[in-house]
């Protein structure tokens, strides 16, 4: 499986959890130079993951309002007097 094969794979929580414990070990130290780049990338691409999910989730809640917004605004139409 390709590394953008997992990273789709994985949900927002999955990719956020092992974000956090990558951080955890970049901070806690005591890694060769070799192991804290792979756990830079890494947290690099799930970074991205959590990004991708957090835009996506934006663009649904902002599609979802602004049909509200059409709703309510075709319902104060229709309720128009005409004189």
């Amino acid at each position: 499986m390709s590394s953008r094969t997992e990273e789709a794979a994985l949900s927002y929580e999955q990719a956020r959890d092992e974000l956090i414990e990558t951080v955890r070990r970049l901070e806690a130290g005591g890694t060769s130079l070799e192991e804290s780049l792979a756990l830079w990338e890494r947290g690099e691409e799930l970074a991205r993951v959590c990004r991708r999910w957090l835009e996506g989730a934006r663009a649904r809640l902002d599609a979802a309002l602004a049909a509200e917004e059409e709703g309510e605004e075709a319902e104060a139409g229709d309720g128009a007097v005409e004189g």
